[in-house]
């Protein structure tokens, strides 16, 4: 994802270290959820990552609302994040299988 990177330069640091943190929290509890020894654990953190997914498009939409980043930008990271959690989810429902 290259929210991290196009909000690097920002002057709202506020705003710029939450959808810096949030991004990085997506892939952070993914990969805390693989090595968390059950399944359980790692649909756990799988859901705090789909939550971490829905922080970023909520301050993406903030962003194009400020003009914090060109819309175009806005718009292709949005529609990232959806595939993100759309593979998130399709991760979820295989492990729930495997229960």
């Amino acid at each position: 994802m290259t929210t991290y990177k196009d909000f690097q330069f920002g002057h709202d640091y506020g705003f710029k270290d939450q959808i810096q943190r949030a991004s990085v929290s997506i892939m952070n509890n993914i990969a805390e959820g693989s090595e968390s020894g059950t399944i359980a654990n790692y649909i756990h953190f799988l859901n705090i990552a789909k939550g971490s997914c829905a922080e970023v498009r909520s301050m993406l939409y903030l962003a194009d609302e400020l003009n914090y980043c060109d819309h175009t930008t806005v718009v292709q990271s949005i529609e990232q994040c959806k595939k993100i959690t759309g593979s998130i989810n399709k991760l979820i429902n295989y492990l729930n299988s495997r229960k």
